[in-house]
């Protein structure tokens, strides 16, 4: 058994498309229409057929205060692994990401948390 896809719950499909590969850096892999929304997925350029992350549109009512709670919380929703939280972190607010967290190294893993502009806080995090 292993991990193919997970997901995050987005606004904005189309925005979050742009946020998650012309800013993160990810490559976009499925674009299925589903009826209004679509089946849409991202995945890292340096494992493109590894994990996917669907971009999932967040219209179910129990979406909004799930992610409001955790935002409220400083809670992100999902983490990436970076090989240098410091650069991201120079590399992304250059791009004019709002960081909530900016880098912090908690025993042997730095990370950060930022705003997605779609309605979550993301964790980059590097192991050491």
């Amino acid at each position: 058994m292993r991990i193919n896809l997970t997901s995050v719950f987005v606004d904005d499909q189309e925005k979050a498309l742009r946020f998650y590969t012309d800013v993160l850096g990810f490559v976009k892999k499925d674009d299925v229409p589903v009826g209004e929304d679509r089946w849409l997925t991202v995945a890292s350029p340096d494992d493109p057929d590894g994990v996917r992350l669907l971009l999932e549109p967040s219209g179910h009512p129990a979406v909004g205060p799930y992610r409001d709670a955790l935002v409220a919380d400083g809670i992100p929703l999902a983490q990436f692994d970076v090989e240098d939280v410091v650069a991201e972190h120079a590399r992304l607010t250059a791009l004019g990401v709002r960081f909530t967290q900016d880098p912090m190294e908690m025993g042997p893993v730095t990370t950060a948390v930022f705003d997605d502009t779609v309605g979550n806080l993301i964790q980059i995090a590097h192991m050491r």
